[in-house]
């Protein structure tokens, strides 16, 4: 017992000692220590390479996709990601001298390979790939043009430049006859980087708030992840959350359960009010308008309407002008899936994809069980968002494809819409001849992106700006024409949604004709927004005819189009509409795809229990849209998750507690939906009911 405590004594005076020599001499031990790490770097300047160049490519690809100041001096994203390749990196020194280079080569290919990936995918979805989507890269050819065009620019090959750079070394290192004891395997520095590399982890944690924990485990919000965890730990973080179907009975099945029960324990029916029943009998046409966004409706270009079909729809039926589509990375896909069964998208993957063997109320199968005929028309492959399987779940009856079409003319990405609305309007007329009651969904194609096809814009709508100015030559006024929108992406879509709204015309016309609209309600909805350039709003809103730009932002008559704006902008129509027009106005509330269902379904004398929307004719004003990063919108204030902040709308006054409120209330919403989707909490939740009823049953018999 005395030696060991002489021992400990001894052993803290030489740390004391070594301390006080610290304190009197500083700079002899910062010299040392950076000696020491002049060595280290020397010694293993293969390691040290593939560490800079794969972090800097992960600092490059936030900044030129999230490109914010806040990016430029974040230390927590770098930090991770200099944590995850050092401990990617200290599994090289398992190998000798040539196996370790391949390594490190092959690794930056990934990795550069993964910051590729991610900066072409956010281009078009603002958001980053998930390996959940892997499966859908063999639809890539359907759209090959629109990821060629629209898709990939030059900045997603500057990450290139750090494995060429890496191949350089790695190749004179190679050709080098000097061999050093580090070209050997070395199982203690493989362990002493790993140390390295977990520590450098464990202190990037300690800056976590419960928020980033929490946000991390949701995997809801992509970018703000990416912008607190950095790609590589999102990445990694993703890929347990790809596989979490597999593993759904193993975790966190009673908890989600538990969440579930208690949203919908308090559950009461919508109210009746002046539309309940309005079209109960009525058959059902729903038009899924491929990207139409709101801003083309009313839209004129020299006196000319843009879309006036789309406006005698709006004018003459329920028109919802702030409707938003609240898709995921399932795009489409997550339009129909959310507009059948008023729950959200799914945080990881899609549901149709990943999530096609759940049980779902939807607003088909409720009408099946009504005596409708369900049915759904798409001119496009069936195995395209692996609509085939899902179709089952929400409860199609018949789904007519592209094998079902005579593909006599192509425009875009397949047949056109007119030849697919004019064939489809035949196998309606068969349906109505054979049913009593039907519900069918029709789904264009046309206008996808890139808005063109090798034989250019599918009309000729003039999007240029005319204008009579005073010829001081000549002496009098004559119209002078300015390319204003024409040659821009914008301009492209505006001619083709000028298409589709043809093709819309043509489409109700024969429906008319043969009879069809006289107990038929149309249901219109845009799908999601067409992902056009800020930059193109900006010249549409600003236009300075004399320079063919954008005014300076000090013209009086300059617009502002910031990030919000667009943002907001994204808005999707939405109309109900009969040729009787008894019914008809505009609704100016707030509403999100997910309150479709409950609207719709008053209408019609139906309702779904799970529904996560509401009624609009019942919430009004003071409904709240929640998008699946975590951003929502009410009729009063917009705000966004990944920067924290909020902008006003209709200058109303907000306060801390609402905004929480809604926080809150968005956070539990994104949490049941996803709970429902990936443990199948609706078929097991009714199962467990029908076990309790059983079993009280039993009970009261006996």
């Amino acid at each position: 017992m005395v030696k060991r405590i002489k021992s400990q004594n001894n052993e803290g005076n030489k740390l004391l000692n070594f301390l006080k020599r610290i304190v009197l001499n500083p700079g002899k031990y910062i010299l040392k220590l950076c000696k020491n790490i002049k060595k280290n770097v020397t010694e293993n300047m293969i390691f040290w390479v593939f560490v800079v160049l794969n972090v800097i490519n992960a600092f490059l690809l936030r900044m030129l996709t999230m490109n914010n100041a806040s990016n430029f001096f974040a230390f927590q994203p770098l930090l991770a990601d200099f944590a995850f390749v050092v401990i990617l990196g200290s599994f090289g020194f398992l190998f000798k001298k040539v196996g370790r280079l391949v390594y490190y080569f092959v690794a930056t290919c990934i990795l550069t390979a993964l910051c590729m990936i991610n900066s072409s995918y956010y281009t078009f979805y603002t958001s980053f790939a998930s390996i959940s989507l892997i499966s859908t890269i063999k639809f890539i050819g359907q759209v090959g043009d629109a990821v060629v065009d629209n898709v990939l620019k030059p900045r997603d090959f500057v990450y290139l430049l750090m494995p060429i750079i890496m191949l350089v070394i790695c190749i004179r290192k190679y050709k080098s006859n000097k061999v050093t004891r580090s070209d050997y395997k070395d199982r203690p520095r493989a362990l002493k980087m790993l140390v390295i590399g977990v520590a450098c982890a464990i202190v990037f944690s300690t800056t976590l708030t419960s928020t980033d924990i929490g946000r991390l485990v949701k995997q809801w919000n992509r970018e703000y992840i990416v912008m607190k965890y950095g790609i590589y730990t999102y990445h990694l973080n993703d890929l347990f959350k790809s596989i979490e179907p597999k593993i759904t009975s193993l975790f966190g099945y009673d908890e989600a359960m538990r969440t579930y029960k208690e949203y919908f324990q308090d559950y009461v029916p919508e109210k009746t009010n002046k539309y309940t029943g309005i079209y109960e009998g009525k058959n059902v046409i729903v038009i899924h308008a491929e990207s139409i966004q709101n801003f083309v409706i009313g839209l004129k270009f020299n006196g000319q309407e843009l879309t006036p079909n789309l406006n005698k729809l709006a004018n003459s039926g329920l028109y919802f002008d702030n409707f938003y589509s609240q898709v995921s990375v399932g795009t489409s896909s997550d339009s129909e899936f959310t507009f059948s069964t008023s729950l959200m998208p799914s945080n990881s993957g899609t549901a149709f994809g990943s999530y096609y063997d759940r049980t779902y109320v939807t607003t088909q199968k409720l009408l099946q069980e009504k005596g409708y005929y369900t049915f759904s028309m798409h001119g496009n492959n069936a195995d395209y968002w692996n609509r085939r399987l899902m179709y089952k779940a929400i409860g199609y009856d018949k789904f007519y494809s592209k094998v079902d079409y005579d593909i006599d003319d192509v425009k875009g990405l397949g047949i056109s819409d007119k030849s697919f609305f004019h064939q489809s309007v035949e196998k309606i007329k068969e349906i109505a001849a054979n049913n009593e009651h039907f519900f069918g969904t029709a789904i264009t194609l046309t206008n996808h992106t890139p808005f063109k096809d090798k034989y250019g814009v599918y009309s000729d709508f003039d999007v240029s700006l005319k204008v009579n100015e005073y010829n001081e030559e000549l002496g009098h006024y004559e119209e002078v024409t300015y390319p204003y929108l024409e040659n821009t992406k914008l301009g492209r879509y505006l001619k083709s949604v000028h298409y589709a709204d043809e093709a819309l015309g043509e489409f109700i016309n024969e429906l008319d004709e043969a009879g069809i609209l006289d107990n038929t309600i149309i249901v219109l909805y845009g799908d999601h927004d067409a992902r056009l350039p800020k930059e193109d709003f900006q010249k549409m809103y600003s236009y300075d005819k004399e320079t063919d730009g954008v005014l300076d932002a000090s013209s009086p008559n300059y617009v502002d189009f910031n990030s919000y704006q667009y943002e907001l902008n994204r808005k999707v129509p939405f109309i109900i509409w009969s040729k009787d027009g008894k019914y008809k106005g505009v609704n100016s509330n707030v509403m999100g795809m997910y309150d479709v269902q409950p609207t719709l379904g008053n209408m019609l004398g139906i309702s779904n229990k799970y529904a996560l929307g509401r009624d609009i004719f019942n919430v009004g004003s003071d409904n709240i849209v929640v998008f699946p990063t975590g951003n929502w919108v009410t009729n009063y204030v917009y705000y966004n998750s990944q920067k924290v902040e909020y902008m006003t709308l209709k200058d109303a006054v907000i306060t801390e507690e609402y905004i929480t409120e809604c926080n809150n209330y968005a956070d539990r919403l994104l949490n049941v939906s996803n709970s429902i989707i990936v443990y199948d909490l609706i078929a097991k939740g009714n199962q467990e009911q029908a076990d309790e009823s059983q079993v009280i049953e039993e009970g009261t018999l006996k």
